[in-house]
């Protein structure tokens, strides 16, 4: 059999669970809906007591509960009792093909395995093969460390992106895994959607996926003779926990003398992740467009024209300033009412060749500085929150154009990981459920 470790993989030991009523064992990432308590009452009465993922997690809703210690206790002895209890079958010594349908219709197709967390690094100026696709903030790790540390178990809601526009590497691997029967097959809670999955274990499909990581791997060489294999997703303060959990098993190990080769044993070097292909048709990219409040929108227009070059106009509606946005990758629109209540539709066709948000960020950050205070920005989903938002007064909304896949790659090996709040994949329901476990 192949060696994966050149990539940065390994086949993991996977758990699944006996019951495979996946209504009621899988629930959607931990950072979904955190200021919606009411969403995950729902998905508590959904399990219907049952076994479930939802157990073994912490929705970030309660992050800052006062019961918090409490509920990662009953977390860690959770997992424990599901191990002891029989809730799991026997490992199966394998990655998994996915297919997920969305409540949107969509159908999105992903591997799961185990990446080596000695291959990424979410650092700026990483050249790690796995790197961070938004900028970290480095002070939400210490309490996501708190669960993670001490867990027997992990489930991913992790997602990394691989550039592979010949659709070499989870294309392929579903064509072989299809021919098989699922491992398991069923409707998600809360209608979110179905989800099926098939082992990718035998020798033959496994060198079939070594063949594309390998092909994937000269691919994504860049010019400094690094790889860039995987970009991360969604769930890359997780990912960056359990680096910061290995890293400081390391040196503990290291501390009491314990070998190396020892160490580096240890199931914690590894994470479950889920590797989608950028160019997957049920993977939508949304932008995540911007609003400033207190803003003067003739000296944000003139400030961003400086600053990303590019000529300004304006459109007589709404529907005709969606349209011109949509159609570009570098044209950003302003929505906002000015004093005596005229409503205004404007655009800046930028000089930008990257990923738009990468230069655009920065020149709002640079802008908000220099304005004493008296700007203030938040970040919205939806062209609708865009044109509501902007019809009142004193704010300018800004429309974000569509998020380029060809470019993406590109943007993030050339200047590093992207602003915060960049892009979007996906509706809260598409996110990634929990379902896989292993143990760590």
């Amino acid at each position: 059999m192949k060696n994966f470790a050149e990539f940065g993989i390994t086949v993991p030991e996977i758990l699944l669970p006996k019951d495979k009523d996946l209504a009621s064992w899988c629930v959607i990432a931990c950072d979904q809906y955190t200021q919606d308590a009411s969403y995950w009452e729902k998905a508590a009465a959904a399990t219907g007591g049952k076994p479930s993922t939802l157990s073994l997690i912490l929705p970030e809703v309660y992050l800052s509960a006062p019961d918090k210690s409490q509920r990662i206790q009953k977390i860690h002895e959770t997992m424990a009792a599901y191990l002891s209890g029989g809730v799991f079958d026997a490992p199966q010594h394998a990655c998994i093909y996915i297919e997920r349908r969305t409540g949107y219709g969509r159908i999105r197709r992903g591997l799961v395995t185990a990446i080596d967390l000695e291959a990424y690094d979410w650092r700026p100026g990483s050249h790690a093969p796995v790197r961070a696709t938004e900028a970290t903030i480095v002070e939400r790790i210490p309490p996501r460390k708190e669960i993670r540390r001490g867990a027997p178990l992990e489930s991913p809601h992790i997602m990394l992106l691989v550039n592979d526009p010949g659709r070499l590497l989870v294309e392929q691997a579903g064509k072989r895994a299809r021919q098989h029967a699922p491992l398991y097959d069923g409707d998600l809670m809360l209608g979110a959607g179905h989800i099926t999955g098939w082992a990718v274990s035998s020798s033959e499909d496994l060198d079939a996926l070594h063949s594309s990581l390998a092909a994937l791997w000269q691919a994504g060489r860049q010019p400094d003779g690094s790889t860039f294999l995987f970009a991360v997703g969604d769930g890359n303060h997780s990912l960056a926990t359990a680096k910061a959990v290995w890293d400081e098993y390391k040196e503990e190990r290291r501390a009491a003398g314990e070998a190396e080769s020892v160490t580096a044993a240890s199931p914690l070097r590894y994470a479950l992740v889920e590797l989608v292909n950028i160019y997957d048709e049920g993977l939508t990219f949304e932008p995540i467009h911007r609003v400033l409040f207190g803003a003067d929108a003739a000296a944000l227009s003139a400030y961003l024209q400086s600053a990303l070059g590019g000529t300004a106009g304006s459109c007589p509606d709404a529907a005709s300033l969606e349209a011109k946005v949509a159609a570009s990758s570098a044209t950003f629109g302003f929505v906002f009412r000015d004093g005596d209540g005229s409503q205004h539709y404007e655009f800046l066709e930028s000089g930008v060749r990257e990923l738009a948000v990468s230069r655009l960020q920065p020149a709002l950050d640079s802008f908000i500085a220099g304005q004493g205070g008296s700007v203030t920005i938040d970040y919205i989903h939806g062209s609708d929150e865009v044109f509501r938002l902007g019809a009142g007064q004193g704010a300018v909304a800004v429309l974000l154009p569509p998020v380029a896949k060809d470019s993406f790659f590109a943007t993030i090996s050339a200047s590093g990981a992207l602003p915060r709040k960049s892009f979007s994949m996906g509706e809260a329901s598409e996110k990634r459920f929990y379902l896989e476990c292993r143990r760590i």
